[in-house]
């Protein structure tokens, strides 16, 4: 039997940081929204309506790419301090691609890169052990 592969995600609306839980070692990349401030302050000079659209343009494109990682995982625990982890489980639980992902939501605020590590440890040796 092959060990499932883990991976946790801290995320807000703009950025992820991914961390793949191998025999409890983690590997970070981080991901970014081509949603920036700058792009932002530039819209709202325009319209509100314009910058709503692009903003929603760009959001679902930055979930697409999260996706594309999701897909080689067996389990998958987002966290982070917004909704953009809702809002990502919600579409991967709508979408029949995913079914076989476990999907797990967890509410977790700003934190540093270690924070962050020890939090994906903690939930995946706990799961391990109450398998």
């Amino acid at each position: 039997m092959t060990a499932a592969k883990r991976l946790g995600i801290w995320m807000d609306h703009s950025n992820a940081h991914l961390m793949e839980f191998t025999n409890g070692e983690i590997e970070t990349k981080f991901l970014e929204s081509e949603f920036t401030h700058d792009e932002k302050s530039e819209s709202m000079g325009k319209s509100e309506n314009l910058m709503h659209n692009k903003e929603q343009q760009q959001q679902g494109a930055f979930y697409k790419k999260l996706e594309a990682v999701i897909r080689n995982y067996d389990e998958v625990l987002l966290f982070g301090p917004t909704t953009a982890k809702n809002e990502l489980a919600n579409l991967l639980k709508d979408n029949h691609q995913f079914e076989h992902v476990k999907v797990i939501v967890e509410q977790g605020g700003k934190m540093t890169t270690n924070q962050e590590h020890a939090f994906v440890k903690d939930y995946f040796t706990k799961a391990v052990y109450a398998a």
